[in-house]
């Protein structure tokens, strides 16, 4: 069976960390684990979610659920609530079904004090390791016959009917994932007819069918390129001279979005050694297998431009085109020429010295998923027997997740995130005597979770910003601030510094606190508005210069109702603790802030949610921050209209229920049908809750409440529905704590709210 590590190292001379890898998530194949019952419970599992899979896309994350209540013998001794047709709700039974899920959240936490989560979704992810392992020679040491089984399985469980992958579960076929994903079952040892259900017939035929691989993306371009399956000639130029221009360049990397940044670093340095793997006969195969043409008569420079249909959501403007063959043209032949090759030898430098910093800097998990395998790779390219390859190696099992529908890679957690919303949603709940070990252990992982020093040496040299006092989305080994993060963790501490300390723990040290601040404070912007991970720059037209037909806004950093509402809640309530710190800084900043929300909601009264599924989830934060700066129903006409926008949109159901198809259309889009989201449901609960509601007409909380109630699981958990995150507009990520995050917080705010006098 698979059994998920929390917080271990291992005995690897290449791993490293700065907290004792307190939050690390690693899994491992125990071929002697589970009883035979036990397993048979997982594969149940298994087959559930596949014969479910074309109604629900997302994994419920069963496995490791399953293995963390076995171990606490836990048991749901509360009964089960059901509120009939007709019938009040009532406190007692709302106070039932909220202690059903406290009780269950505190058996799901881990020993270190965080709780697990898949965080992925996106079909991209996997394939670029399967394939950089391939390369390198290391698929058979790192990939046991347990992995590939399981990385089998989540390909197939999701294969579209149409025989292609989307960019994201449930989403349409794209060529990018349908090629990415046909090539990881073939690098896995399947054969070109092979696969559960004929997976790789019938994704092959999705492939040629539309004219072969040659229309990918650029993304997809480059993988296939170093894989060797497509030609360099026929990519995007991606010059790694961009890393020697001067701070004073129009485009500059420092000012870029980070994961953009980080992303082209080592497909620069591939791209400018022309980088490409073994020709082996599988790939000599693939060759054969991807394309119309014959291999060796391809007119790559015709396939320069070429994009699916399917992938293009951004479309490259003439600008961008034009720049392209003006560098296909003219600069790579004279780049490679002497003397100007020297040009690009030292560029190639340049830029390695930036991925072993990024690498470094990170523990080698580097910012995400998708840069991980191109700095891995490069490391290799440079050095295959190199000590940085080697520290790469040691960082793979950290991406790794099982969940019942196999095994994916995920961005890379999200484990901060999500235990700072759910001691938020635990502390709302007012049980303290009841999960008063829950909170102390919650409490000490997030005050050991906080970054402790900026990046080493002249960061600011190597493009990176402050990072001291911040809290990163996963775990601190990562590294990178984040604006929300720091924000919601920093609340979470301020919190408990104002309970008895014997209860959660001591609180963290002034300094803690003020360098929280400190990383809040310096990711505002001139427009009032809080960025995510480094100050917004750039010109508002870098956007025209988006190298990736599928994803928007990707060039620089831009603002986020999410990131400044957290700031605002997380100043105000500093101020409680600290009222004279940086007083009149954080005053400003907080009147300027206010004044960006105000400025950026919708004309129906909604805000677009940049990381969440989407107008509800950024109407909730939207009101979260106008509240916590003062604004109430009465004074604030931003508040009166996000709850006209709240109450416009309840469903007949009693819920609310939104599309993921809101996220790339800018425009709310209902879900199809009846039935709403449970997630929706319980954002849009809490904003009429912060919006006054209560007082002047409870029923629609009431009605919004007995569905949550009635949504139950006899375990206390609430059902898996669609997907609940997203990334740079159009592309869907799996959030697997959010059902267990929003429903009970949404349960404890009702009762909070609607009996204060009972939950005093």
């Amino acid at each position: 069976m698979w059994r998920l590590k929390k917080g271990e190292g291992g005995n690897d001379p290449y791993i490293y960390s700065t907290n004792n890898y307190l939050g690390r998530q690693t899994w491992e194949f125990d071929p002697n684990a589970g009883t035979p019952e036990e397993r048979a419970e997982v594969e149940q599992a298994r087959q559930n979610f596949y014969n479910n899979r074309n109604h629900v896309q997302a994994s419920s994350d069963l496995i490791w659920q399953m293995q963390f209540l076995r171990e606490k013998k836990f048991k749901q001794t509360i009964p089960q609530q059901k509120i009939e047709d007709g019938e009040e709700i009532t406190y007692e039974a709302t106070t039932a079904a909220l202690k059903r899920s406290v009780h269950l959240l505190s058996a799901l936490q881990s020993k270190d004090g965080h709780w697990p989560a898949e965080m992925a979704g996106t079909l991209y992810f996997l394939p670029p390791f399967v394939m950089s392992l391939y390369i390198t020679g290391h698929l058979n040491t790192i990939v046991s016959a347990e992995h590939r089984k399981e990385i089998l399985r989540f390909i197939y469980c999701h294969q579209n009917e149409d025989g292609g992958w989307g960019l994201y579960v449930g989403g349409h076929s794209t060529m990018f994932c349908t090629a990415l994903n046909y090539i990881s079952m073939r690098l896995l040892g399947i054969g070109p007819d092979g696969g559960l259900n004929n997976a790789c017939e019938r994704g092959r035929k999705w492939i040629l069918d539309r004219g072969g691989v040659t229309t990918i993306p650029s993304w997809g371009k480059t993988w296939l390129a170093i894989l060797g399956v497509f030609e360099w000639s026929g990519c995007h130029p991606m010059p790694p001279e961009f890393w020697l221009f001067p701070s004073y360049f129009p485009i500059h990397p420092a000012k870029m979005f980070c994961y953009l940044r980080v992303t082209y670093m080592p497909m620069s340095y591939l791209y400018g050694k022309k980088f490409v793997g073994p020709i082996t006969p599988l790939i000599s195969q693939l060759r054969q297998e991807l394309h119309i043409e014959p291999y060796d008569e391809i007119n790559w420079r015709k396939k320069l431009h070429l994009c699916a249909k399917e992938d293009l959501h951004y479309p490259h403007t003439s600008l961008q085109k034009l720049l392209w063959d003006c560098l296909y043209i003219f600069s790579e032949p004279l780049l490679n020429s002497w003397p100007f090759n020297k040009l690009r030898e030292k560029a190639l430098k340049v830029t390695m010295d930036h991925i072993h910093y990024e690498d470094e800097s990170s523990r080698y998990i580097t910012i995400g998923c998708v840069e991980k395998p191109l700095c891995m790779l490069a490391c290799w390219a440079e050095d295959p027997d190199g000590i940085y390859f080697k520290k790469h190696l040691a960082r793979v099992a950290d991406f790794l997740w099982v969940g019942e529908d196999g095994m994916k890679v995920q961005s890379f957690g999200s484990q901060n995130w999500d235990t700072s919303l759910l001691l938020q949603a635990l502390l709302a709940s007012n049980l303290y005597d009841e999960i008063g070990s829950t909170l102390m252990k919650g409490h000490n992982f997030l005050k050991n979770s906080q970054v402790r020093d900026n990046p080493s040496g002249d960061f600011r040299r190597m493009f990176r910003h402050i990072s001291k006092g911040s809290w990163t989305f996963s775990d601190r080994d990562h590294g990178w601030q984040v604006s929300d993060c720091t924000a919601e963790a920093l609340k979470c501490c301020i919190y408990f510094a104002m309970m008895p300390p014997e209860k959660v723990g001591e609180k963290m040290e002034p300094e803690q606190f003020y360098d929280a601040v400190n990383i809040i404070l310096s990711l505002q912007s001139d427009n009032g508005g809080s960025s995510a991970w480094e100050p917004a720059g750039g010109g508002f037209w870098w956007e025209w210069l988006n190298p990736v037909e599928f994803l928007e806004d990707l060039v620089k950093e831009y603002e986020h109702v999410e990131c400044t509402s957290s700031s605002i809640q997380a100043l105000v309530l500093f101020q409680k603790l600290y009222p004279e710190h940086r007083k009149s800084e954080i005053e400003n900043f907080i009147r300027k802030a206010t004044r960006f929300l105000e400025d950026i909601q919708y004309p129906d009264g909604s805000w677009y949610g940049n990381w969440g599924i989407c107008f509800f989830y950024g109407t909730w934060f939207g009101l979260l921050g106008l509240k916590a700066a003062g604004k109430t129903y009465k004074n604030c006409l931003a508040i009166r209209k996000g709850v006209d926008f709240l109450l416009k949109t309840q469903r007949e159901d009693d819920g609310w229920g939104e599309s993921y198809l809101s996220c790339p259309r800018k425009v709310y889009t209902p879900i199809e049908g009846n039935q709403s989201n449970l997630i929706n449901t319980s954002q849009a609960l809490m904003g009429l809750i912060i919006g006054d509601q209560a007082e002047r007409d409870p029923t629609p909380l009431h009605r919004a409440a007995k569905l949550l109630i009635n949504s139950q699981l006899p375990n206390g958990d609430f059902p898996q529905q669609g997907l609940g995150g997203v990334y740079m507009r159009n592309c869907m990520l799996h959030y697997a704590s959010y059902r267990n995050i929003f429903p009970p917080w949404a349960l404890a705010e009702y009762r909070k709210h609607v009996w204060p006098s009972k939950c005093i």
